[in-house]
């Protein structure tokens, strides 16, 4: 019947309970609205910016003119030098840029035949702009001096030409450059024919001409190195190829040099111009105060809208809307400019003409001497006239009333702005990827702020493009997603499931259209087998045939999703299961070709818990995957210098998505994590928003906690430094990374010391994250990246996790921060000033009980209007008591009390809040110390929360945790610090263990019963016998070889506690589970054929050389740990002696605080901070508040903290804007199915209980075009996922 398995099995059974699988958590309507006003408004004000730019310099340029009168002559110099500072301000911000990067990271030095190059054309260029911008333009007409900034680009079109040619390939651009330079040169001859025969014995004016065109010519040298490297890439010569990769890895250098010279160049040109000019450098000290407005406002504008206008036009470039946003908006603002410029002076001239009353008739040179050079040179009114005035007096030298003189200069005008369109036609069709990198965007760091629109357009990078479209091929992206299980519930595992069945359709194997990445996962599930009693061989607990019964549903509704008329699989196609070393492997081929892996680990044959899965599944997919077929490539001795390339850049292109067994995600937010490795290799791992899921109210605490942690901490880390923490549920690594020294090898340590139960296994996330930082990589985050996990929904169990999180984070800080100089100078991300802003994070995190103390000491003080030496007994009087029992009760009677008291506090804490709200309305004042910093951290939480508006909802839960401040800060520090020495995992433990269960007492069987049930157990034995005798020899083999090396080798010691005691009861209780005599199977592999009769298991065997592999890495790194009671005692005492030496240091320290505040407080009339309380209308009310110094600054250093944390949020929120705007434009669209009656608004479509021909939602047919933001699973244009 193998033929009919395309139908149903039960024709009766089409009815299915479909869990949620849809992205509800994106509102995709409302993302597509933010990106079309985004982009309008970034084109707006690309132009808007580019407009301002230039108009400013243009007009400082008209006001160095001699003829214009806003600024008299003997005031020209500081005009000229405004020109100046619009020059050299880019050289200077590059300077600072380069300065900085060559101090933080490593900065080779050129070779002296490499500076002399660069200098030798940027001396040429710096020589060109000052010439043309300070001594030439100032003596040409406005509408020449708009235009002849365009042909900057006569040289870039002669090297675009020059280079496709080298290229020899049928190049599609090389026409429109050579009709480029050609057009470009024509507007030169214009240009020339215009002034010079104008006046053909005016020397001066054809020195300035003479200089304006060799200015240009010199300038169009800018970009030269974009060129250069295209020619030394299609050259032969090695000199070329050496000079390129010498600028490349000098550039640093390279930069601080040449924004010297360039700054340099420009001062002496200017120094010397201006006594060459007959005029005076003394007038700028003495500037009337009406030109200083006029001048500086102008050169204001010039500086801020050239700088803005270049980020926000890098921002539209990596936003990937090129066309939009960049190319067209630059291309008008030269039109744009113009019109500004002279359509006033045209408005002008008609009105004057118009004011006559035709009593005489006037034309343009009659009108510039009667009314241009006949003003009133009083300035006490508007500018602008004097303005326009100006403008026009740059075009009285021409004759506007002639149509030669009109002719010659719309030529040249437009030849040259053509001649610019056409050398930048290419921009048009530029390849682009998310996110491009600014380096490979932008050719030179810098802009010219003299001709912004041209130097943005002339220096995005040129690509040879062939007439044939041939799109650049990035290397393939290997991606494993490594999940580890224990005891997940079924729920639990269905979202992890469902989620990468997501991503198996969203980037199918088997269509060749999405061969960008493909991907394999990997779930190591731990301790999944146990002992039953009259078995041959150990069975899987509840837990992993759940994940079988996972895999049944989960397939089945992927597979059916775009069934036809009773083509309902209810049949799962075959699927494998491999015995293995250390235990079993189940493969499951998704349907569209991509893998998932199940490695049930068994505990008796190989290590068990967290850190050992991923050290497991890191040698084996990085390790033997990865460098085993390189190793067979150089064993058939292939090219060693190839293979050392192509393995470095395979490590690159390899990723490792860390998760958790319970995470649930959507394909696009693992692209998005993608994104930043690949297009910034020094990042080795990137995590996303961790969204925690659940009901009640710690499950609300946590929301809003995981919400301000990522909202301000993790943006403010990644824009100012490096992200500390890479959670282990949602976190994406570099295999390069993770391959580098000392951090895949340093992370398979065994912990030997008591610290290292702290560092190494509470925190196993950080601790990789710390490893990968100290060998120089990058650590970022991604906001827009959604992951959801299940979060502690008790009180117990959030404690418990927090008292692992607790101490491991601080051990690896306090590791980070000790080793400070090393690592700042290895990661450039982690510099000195970043380090003492984490320093300052801890000492805070270590003084949090006693700033708790103090504040509920404050609180006593306002609401009893007790003393405060009295109210500060009275608060450290019951932590304080909470101490002392913590040592001596049990962790579960010390967490009841917790729970008792942070209620209590909760409604202490609601009292202050309404307090201090009540207080701030009676007096009608705000501007107290307390008041002001509730204010300002309600504002800050609520505009960061406006800016998340899918998490807007989250700040209603900020009030839950402001009740439970003193729960958290106070209470569970004092737990995590008391309970250090307990290392065990403190989630799922208290969960029943699969199996564990008393077994129901069954009936007395029957002589026929019994006979019955020794024949289906002598049946099964047969049938596994083989396979398990040699697993039963192989787990005696590594029994005794523990046996023999217990003395001499060295075993990780596990240290026992009350805990993990009973944890081990409930295994040994798990392993004797009572056997079941009814069941037809004796071995695991029988048992799970049997757990699903819709998905056949066929067995398979490993192959000899993986086998070899398993059984070497157990025995190097996972072999079982020894079960050695006197070593774990005394492993035990190390603990508990290492948690009282730092409780003591903690608890002193926090001490020590409040002794100095209290005394402080006792000596506040002669040491204190006097500050006035004033009201709303900033008016003294008489009243004093006394604050201690050491609580002041503490306090201002806090806000300082927080204000640096919203303002890196801010920059953060641009960052992924642009990258999700980028994301939603490139992402390739998935190809749709034959039918799209798939799942709308919630209802399911083409079941067989409404495939009729004739139902009544034809109206979602594909004809009709549906609208796909309502279909399951179809990616609609902006390359989002709908699942």
């Amino acid at each position: 019947m193998e033929e009919r398995r395309d139908l149903p099995k039960r024709p009766w059974d089409t009815c299915q309970e479909v869990p949620i699988i849809e992205d509800e958590q994106t509102p995709w309507k409302m993302i597509k609205l933010l990106k079309f006003i985004t982009l309008c408004v970034v084109a707006g004000i690309v132009f808007g910016l580019a407009l301002c730019s230039k108009t400013s310099f243009l007009l400082l340029i008209t006001l160095s003119n001699e003829g214009t009168q806003t600024i008299p002559d003997e005031q020209k110099p500081v005009v000229l030098l405004c020109i100046g500072c619009s020059l050299i301000t880019s050289s200077v911000l590059i300077f600072l840029k380069s300065t900085w990067k060559a101090c933080y990271k490593t900065s080779k030095l050129p070779k002296s035949t490499t500076t002399a190059l660069v200098l030798f054309f940027e001396f040429l260029v710096s020589l060109g702009a000052a010439i043309l911008t300070i001594v030439a333009m100032p003596h040409l007409d406005i509408v020449t001096n708009v235009t002849i900034l365009n042909s900057v680009a006569v040289l870039a079109a002669l090297l675009q030409v020059v280079t496709q040619c080298i290229a020899k390939e049928r190049n599609r651009f090389l026409l429109p450059s050579i009709t480029a330079f050609i057009l470009i040169v024509l507007g030169y001859v214009l240009f020339l024919v215009l002034y010079i025969m104008k006046d053909p014995s005016d020397t001066k004016m054809a020195i300035w001409v003479g200089l304006a065109v060799g200015g240009s010519f010199l300038v169009s040298l800018t970009w030269w190195e974009s060129y250069f490297r295209l020619i030394s890439q299609n050259s032969s010569s090695i000199f070329l190829k050496n000079l390129c990769k010498d600028m490349t890895k000098c550039q640093n250098i390279l930069h601080i040099l040449s924004s010297l010279l360039r700054i340099a160049v420009t001062a002496c040109v200017l120094g010397a111009y201006v006594p060459l000019g007959q005029m005076d450098w003394d007038v700028v000290r003495s500037i009337p105060a009406r030109e200083t407005r006029i001048i500086g406002i102008i050169i204001g504008v010039q500086l801020i809208s050239s700088a803005l206008c270049h980020w926000f036009a890098l921002a539209a470039c990596k936003m990937h809307a090129l066309r939009r946003c960049f190319i067209l908006p630059l291309y008008l603002a030269s039109l744009a400019v113009m019109a500004l410029l002279v359509v006033p002076v045209i408005v002008y001239y008609q009105d004057y003409r118009t004011s006559l009353n035709g009593t005489q008739s006037i034309n343009f040179t009659e009108y510039c001497n009667v009314v241009v050079d006949g003003r009133d040179l009083s300035l006490n009114g508007s500018v602008f006239p004097h303005l326009v005035l100006d403008v026009t007096q740059t075009l009285c030298f021409l004759d506007m009333s002639k149509i030669m003189d009109i002719g010659l200069l719309t030529g040249s005008s437009v030849s040259w702005w053509l001649g610019l369109v056409l050398a930048t036609l290419h921009l048009w069709y530029l390849n682009l990827y998310r996110i491009q990198r600014t380096q490979d965007l932008f050719i030179r760091r810098l802009y010219e702020g003299a001709f912004i629109e041209q130097s943005l357009l002339l220096n995005t990078r040129f690509d040879i493009q062939t007439k044939h479209k041939t799109k650049k091929q990035h290397d393939k992206t290997m991606m494993y997603l490594c999940a580890t299980m224990w005891h997940e519930t079924y729920d639990e595992m269905l979202n992890i499931i469902i989620s990468i069945f997501r991503l198996d359709k969203y980037r199918p194997k088997v269509d060749p259209n999405f061969n960008d990445m493909t991907f394999e996962a990997h779930i190591l599930f731990d301790d999944a087998f146990q002992d039953v009693k009259g078995s041959q061989g150990r069975h899987l607990n509840k837990y992993a045939e759940n994940l079988v019964e996972v895999f049944t549903e989960v397939y089945g509704i992927f597979k059916n999703i775009d069934e036809k008329f009773f083509r309902k699989q209810q049949q799962i196609p075959d699927q494998t299961v491999v015995r293995t070393p250390y235990g079993g492997c189940l493969v499951i081929t998704m349907p569209h070709g991509n893998n998932i892996v199940v490695h049930f680990k068994d505990k008796e044959l190989i290590r068990h818990k967290k850190r050992w899965s991923q050290i497991m599944y890191l040698y084996y997919l990085l390790g033997w995957k990865l460098m085993n077929k390189y190793y067979q490539r150089w064993q058939n001795n292939e090219d060693e210098q190839q293979l050392k390339e192509e393995l470095q850049r395979e490590k690159h292109n390899t990723y490792l998505l860390a998760l958790d067994g319970d995470t649930d995600f959507q394909p696009a937010a693992v692209m998005l994590l993608i994104d930043r490795l690949k297009m910034y290799p020094r990042v080795g791992a990137a995590c996303g928003r961790i969204h925690p899921t659940g009901s009640g109210p710690a499950v609300w605490f946590q929301k809003f906690e995981y919400a301000v942690s990522h909202w301000l901490q993790k943006t403010a880390e990644h824009v100012f430094g490096c992200v500390l923490c890479s959670p282990g549920c949602f976190s994406l690594f570099r295999a390069a990374a993770l391959m580098d020294d000392n951090v895949m090898k340093r992370y398979a340590t065994k912990s030997t010391e008591a610290s290292h139960y702290i560092q190494y296994d509470q925190g196993e996330d950080r601790w990789l994250c710390t490893l990968l930082m100290k060998q120089g990589w990058r650590v970022e985050y991604n906001a827009a990246s959604d992951a959801y996990t299940n979060a502690p929904e008790d009180f117990k169990e959030l404690y418990n996790q927090r008292r692992r999180w607790g101490p491991s984070t601080m051990a690896n800080v306090v590791d980070l921060l000790g080793s400070a100089n090393v690592i700042s100078r290895k990661n450039p991300s982690l510099s000195k000033p970043f380090m003492f802003y984490q320093l300052f994070n801890m000492t805070s995190a270590i003084l949090a009980p006693a700033t708790i103390c103090l504040m509920i000491a404050g609180s006593f003080t306002f609401i009893f209007s007790i003393d405060g030496t009295l109210s500060l007994v009275l608060a450290v009087i019951p932590p304080a008591i909470y101490l002392g029992l913590s040592f001596k009760l049990k962790a579960d009677t010390q967490i009841h009390i917790a729970a008792v008291m942070s209620i209590i506090y909760a409604f202490l804490m609601l009292v202050v809040t309404m307090s201090i709200i009540g207080t701030m309305v009676k007096e009608k004042t705000i501007l107290t110390p307390s008041s002001l910093f509730v204010v300002i951290m309600a504002i800050i939480y609520i505009i960061t929360a406006l800016l998340h508006p899918q998490e807007i909802q989250l700040v209603f839960h900020g009030f839950l945790y402001i009740l439970c401040i003193p729960s958290a800060y106070l209470l569970l520090t004092i737990y995590s610090m008391v309970n250090m020495n307990n290392v065990s995992w403190g989630t799922r433990e208290t969960k029943p263990a699969a199996g564990a269960e008393k077994s129901q007492t069954t009936a007395p069987q029957t002589t026929t019963q019994k006979a019955k049930s020794t024949f289906h157990r002598l049946f099964s034995w047969l049938k596994c016998c083989k396979k398990s005798s040699r697993e039963s020899v192989e787990r005696q083999v590594i029994v005794s070889q523990e046996n023999m090396d217990s003395e001499s080798a060295q075993p990780e010691l596990l240290p026992q506690n009350t805990i993990v005691e009973d944890i081990r009861i409930q295994e040994e209780a798990q392993r004797q589970v009572e056997p079941d005599f009814n069941q037809t199977f004796q071995c695991w592999v029988a048992q799970l054929k049997n757990v699903s009769s819709d998905m056949q298991l066929q067995e398979e065997s490993l192959d000899k050389t993986e086998e070899d592999f398993w059984k070497e890495l157990q025995e190097k790194y996972l072999q079982p740990l020894v079960d050695d009671k006197e070593k774990q005692k005394k492993m035990a005492d190390d603990l508990r002696e290492l948690r009282n030496k730092i409780n003591f240091a903690f608890f002193i320290a926090n001490a020590l605080w409040l002794v100095a505040t209290f005394t402080l407080q006792f000596l506040n009339a002669t040491v204190s901070i006097v500050i006035p309380i004033l009201d709303l209308d900033l008016i003294d009310t008489g009243r004093k508040v006394q604050i201690d110094p050491i609580g002041f600054m503490f306090i201002l250093g806090f806000a300082l903290s927080v204000l640096l944390q919203f303002f890196g949020m801010l920059y953060h929120r641009v960052l992924t804007l642009i990258h999700y705007i980028a994301f939603l434009d490139t992402e390739p669209k998935e190809q749709k199915p034959e039918r799209e009656e798939l799942y709308k608004a919630g209802i399911k479509v083409g079941s067989a209980s409404q495939a009729d021909t004739n139902s009544t939602y034809q109206e979602y047919s594909e004809d009709e075009g549906s609208d796909p933001d309502d279909i399951l699973y179809i990616r609609g244009s902006d390359g989002a996922t709908r699942v």
